[in-house]
């Protein structure tokens, strides 16, 4: 097809240099500049018009929807990364999981021994013991303080001390539930040396930047989880499809290594800034997990625009020159017209015209537009 065309617009050329020459015909194009005019026109011979197999046709309304495609990469929100670390130190005694693996809430990842774990527990079970001896010694202190058979003083000093052991003790089993030992069930037969460290959701490991023997300190990252639902996919929109790329449309996304298998997923935000290379940027979420995206990894996605009824046009009546649309009308006595034309929506067949009430009455070249284009673009230069 392309052949086929590039034959008849280099017969055009060749008409229209061999009609030149002869003397007795005036010139058949406006000396104007086709960047700046407004309205560009050219007169052709009969010939000519036969040359390029001119055709013209109408505005014409039709049900029309528009398949935009994207594509951009998998990426993940920064609060659903989470770098995981141990409240106190000590030596990793086992690594129950790999890089990659899927884990579960309350999971355990590894386990970590030290000889401070077991005197936490020490500390907690005899401030207990002191407490307990400490009530009994507030209640008796008190009762005697009522009736005047103990100083204010004494009863002081016991209550004092009832309430320090009171705050300790609950500053030790808050510290226990931390690195994850139960302080209600705990006694003297049951005191340990190790302690777990749990999946706080349920995610998959991205990263282990431990082995086993190593000693870690409380500030020390241990591994690193990703959060599925923090999954991100950050598509380029061109500029020709902003307008039509909304919050809230499904789309569809896949990968190129398994094209017809297509996930499910939401646009949520898109960035208004037109970036340098004529792309915004559309943010969506997935519908539901699905481990073969991962983060950093090249994604395609499809996003049907919703049909309707409006203008429209040929493909082939619209012609860019510049980053701009144009038609050319036919204006009679064989003199065509370049018009400027705003684009919408597009098929395979026909090209919306937005605000086309003013080309109702005209007619639309068809064929031959792009040699129109080549000729008019051809004689300003």
């Amino acid at each position: 097809m392309y052949f086929k065309q590039s034959i008849y617009i280099l017969g055009f050329f060749i008409l229209l240099a061999s009609c030149s020459g002869k003397k007795e015909e005036p010139a058949v194009y406006e000396n104007k500049k086709l960047a700046t005019e407004q309205h560009n026109s050219i007169h052709l011979t009969a010939d000519q018009i036969s040359a390029i197999h001119l055709s013209t046709t109408t505005i014409q309304n039709k049900t029309m929807e528009k398949l935009v495609r994207l594509n951009g990469k998998v990426e993940i929100a920064p609060s659903a990364i989470n770098s995981l670390s141990s409240i106190m130190g000590g030596h990793i005694k086992s690594i129950n999981i790999i890089n990659g693996s899927h884990v579960n809430k309350g999971q355990v990842l590894a386990v970590v021994e030290d000889p401070q774990f077991i005197q936490l527990q020490q500390d907690y079970l005899v401030t207990k013991a002191q407490l307990e001896a400490a009530r009994l010694n507030f209640n008796r202190q008190k009762d005697l303080n009522t009736s005047k058979a103990a100083s204010d003083k004494t009863f002081q000093t016991a209550q004092a001390e009832y309430a320090t052991l009171t705050a300790t003790l609950k500053g030790l089993e808050e510290k226990l539930r931390i690195v994850g030992i139960n302080a209600k069930g705990l006694t003297s037969g049951n005191i340990r040396s190790r302690i777990n460290i749990y999946a706080p959701f349920n995610g998959f490991v991205s990263k282990i930047l431990v082995n086993n023997g190593q000693y870690i300190n409380p500030s020390d990252t241990l591994f690193e989880l990703i959060n599925p639902s923090g999954l991100l996919l950050e598509l380029k929109v061109f500029e020709n499809d902003v307008n039509d790329v909304k919050v809230g449309q499904d789309i569809l996304v896949y990968n190129n290594q398994n094209p017809d298998k297509k996930t499910a997923a939401r646009i949520v935000s898109i960035v208004p800034n037109i970036e340098n290379g004529g792309a915004a940027m559309a943010v969506a979420k997935m519908s539901a997990f699905n481990s073969e995206f991962v983060r950093g990894m090249y994604i395609n996605a499809e996003v049907n625009i919703n049909s309707r009824y409006t203008l429209g046009l040929p493909n082939e009546s619209i012609v860019s020159y510049n980053n701009k649309s144009y038609v050319f009308e036919d204006m009679g006595k064989d003199t065509y017209t370049m018009i400027p034309v705003t684009v919408g929506i597009s098929d395979d067949q026909f090209t919306e015209i937005e605000k086309a009430e003013s080309l109702k009455s005209k007619k639309i070249v068809q064929q031959g537009a792009y040699s129109l284009l080549m000729a008019l673009k051809n004689k300003a230069e």
